[in-house]
């Protein structure tokens, strides 16, 4: 089939390259002119493990092209895959439609034949009938229908996430949209993936309930994390303890500083923002928002009592600073948080990410930047584990504690064993342990 992807940013690059490997015929559309520069060259602008050979082979085919405009892709196609950004408006946290909007008007102008439009942008209850609107108004000609089919990639294993799905959602309202999506995904029918056919509004409404929900499963740990330190309780066990019943399962159950990233923090506020508006307040949403921002913002307090009340003058090695492993994205990161917060409090900071620091560079400054976590640690007074990078699991003690100018490991991501790092003469500190 004959598929154009409008958005070469993350969602959208990924899925255009899934979709070229199941041998559909893909035109991925970027306006802007440096990224798409760099992917006609086959250079990928985001870090993501194994994207830069799928892109590389399916290009080398023939199945996966790149342009900066929409035609003449759109003569055949038989889908239009919307996958521009939907970013948090500054001020009231609303997910800012503009750029999805005007991706559906410039589709309805240029539509030749019929065509399914698919929102795979994370959008708010409502956007597909606006959609629909604004392409009549753009076209009256025009003749398509509007589908909703959320993506739910993860950063550092999407192309699996894409490949093998826990679900497939279809918000499609017609038969002949949902023939049309079904045979773009007939390679996942063969696998038995679960599809749920449902309404615009309903598709629209998994996204956002999907991503507050294991929002709000990491708050709930790192409260009962907070809890343990109380009472003298391991929350790993607890969360293991918890995991085992089918009714909770173990995934999101794993305390630490906090949730960022592109997804959570901002459908959270926006899936908040559409519930206060229509009179249905989401409380309990709205308590996750809260209590994990002063959770992040609190991380640094507990860095500086770990280095006895005061980092004053001292050096801090950071280890990790994008708001995940295996991926370069630094959106609502800790360390946007943290490091400031430990610099205004008179700390001197290095800092050490394996893919995060380009982009970190231009986020953070006065920072001296490493090229590995022991040259972070050299004559620093403490370090900090703030992204549980593999390279981080398994770190040489003996090595880190030469480095050090003190044995102090602040390890916000309980990657370590507490006996054991006491037992090696480390000050350790974790969390809820």
């Amino acid at each position: 089939m004959q598929i154009v992807v409008m958005g070469a940013g993350y969602v959208g690059l990924v899925s255009a390259a899934c979709f070229a490997e199941f041998g559909h015929k893909v035109t991925c559309i970027d306006q802007n002119p440096e990224r798409m520069a760099a992917l006609l060259k086959g250079d990928i602008p985001i870090f993501e493990p194994g994207l830069d050979e799928l892109v590389a082979k399916n290009m080398e085919r023939g199945t996966l092209v790149f342009a900066a405009t929409l035609m003449p892709a759109m003569d055949s196609a038989d889908a239009v895959f919307i996958a521009v950004g939907t970013p948090a408006r500054r001020g009231d946290g609303y997910a800012d439609l503009s750029y999805v909007y005007k991706a559906a008007e410039e589709i309805a102008r240029s539509l030749k034949r019929y065509a399914v439009v698919v929102t795979k942008s994370t959008v708010p209850v409502g956007t597909g009938r606006e959609i629909v609107r604004r392409m009549h108004e753009a076209n009256p000609e025009a003749e398509f229908d509007v589908c909703s089919n959320p993506e739910f990639l993860r950063e550092g294993s999407a192309i699996n996430d894409f490949m093998q799905p826990d679900r497939i959602i279809l918000g499609c309202e017609s038969d002949r949209a949902a023939e049309v999506m079904k045979a773009l995904y007939r390679p996942l029918y063969l696998i038995e993936t679960p599809t749920v056919l449902t309404s615009l509004e309903t598709a629209e409404l998994i996204k956002y309930a999907s991503n507050a929900f294991l929002a709000t499963k990491i708050t709930f740990i790192n409260e009962i994390a907070d809890l343990c330190e109380k009472v003298g309780a391991d929350v790993q066990v607890v969360a293991k303890g918890m995991g085992l019943d089918g009714r909770i399962g173990k995934k999101f159950l794993h305390a630490g500083p906090g949730f960022g990233g592109s997804c959570f923090p901002k459908d959270t506020v926006a899936l908040a923002r559409t519930a206060q508006d229509k009179g249905a307040p989401l409380r309990l949403v709205e308590a996750t928002i809260d209590i994990n921002t002063k959770r992040k913002t609190g991380m640094a307090d507990r860095i500086i009592a770990a280095c006895g009340g005061s980092v004053k003058g001292k050096t801090i090695a950071v280890l990790g600073l994008t708001f995940k492993p295996n991926t370069d994205d630094m959106r609502d990161s800790v360390s946007l948080d943290v490091v400031p917060a430990l610099q205004k409090a008179g700390a001197v900071i290095r800092a050490y990410d394996p893919a995060g620091m380009k982009e970190a560079k231009t986020l953070l400054k006065d920072v001296t930047w490493c090229d590995g976590p022991y040259a972070a640690m050299q004559d620093a007074d403490a370090a900090v584990i703030l992204t549980e990078w593999n390279e981080f699991r398994a770190l040489d003690i003996k090595q880190m504690k030469a480095a050090l100018k003190q044995p102090v490991l602040i390890d916000l991501r309980n990657v370590y064993s507490p006996a054991d790092m006491r037992a090696a003469g480390f000050r350790y500190v974790s969390v809820g342990r």
